[in-house]
């Protein structure tokens, strides 16, 4: 599936709620407004949709020079996308540089077996103009509090 052909809800759940992809993230991944993403967490949700639709391109162009890999892993054809969970997106000020986001994202990997979810809190910078993902911190504990047999999940 390509960006140009997604016309359903958005995958990272849209913004707003329910917001078709169009009108969504993919006004990000191509046309006028493409890498254009005006916070961090409009950046970070369509890095997460262009993970979903596997447009490499747009994840290149959206990570800074600096920490962005000579070549991104290849894309798992069979890996399905879960959803995407925002658990903080701190407002951000007009004239601000650097923003943070922190999300869990769920999959399930090519040939069946458990659910996986990555959580981490980005970090954005911006520069002339536009957000661009730096790196990220993985949390070491949940954000929620566990309940009576509660086990943490392997995969975080």
């Amino acid at each position: 599936m390509t960006a140009a052909t997604h016309s359903k809800h958005c995958p990272c759940g849209g913004l707003p709620k329910g917001a078709i992809y169009e009108q969504c993230c993919g006004r990000f991944h191509s046309g006028a407004h493409y890498g254009q993403a005006p916070t961090p967490e409009a950046l970070m949700r369509s890095r997460y949709s262009a993970y979903v639709l596997r447009l490499r391109d747009y994840l290149n162009d959206t990570w800074h020079s600096s920490t962005r890999p000579i070549e991104l892993m290849p894309f798992d054809a069979d890996e399905k996308w879960l959803g995407l969970e925002i658990r903080e997106a701190l407002p951000v000020e007009a004239d601000a540089t650097e923003g943070f986001v922190e999300f869990i994202a769920r999959s399930k990997p090519a040939g069946g077996g458990a659910a996986e979810r990555m959580h981490e809190r980005s970090r954005f910078v911006k520069e002339a103009g536009r957000w661009l993902y730096v790196d990220g911190e993985f949390p070491k504990r949940l954000s929620w509090p566990p309940r009576a047999g509660f086990r943490a999940p392997s995969t975080i």
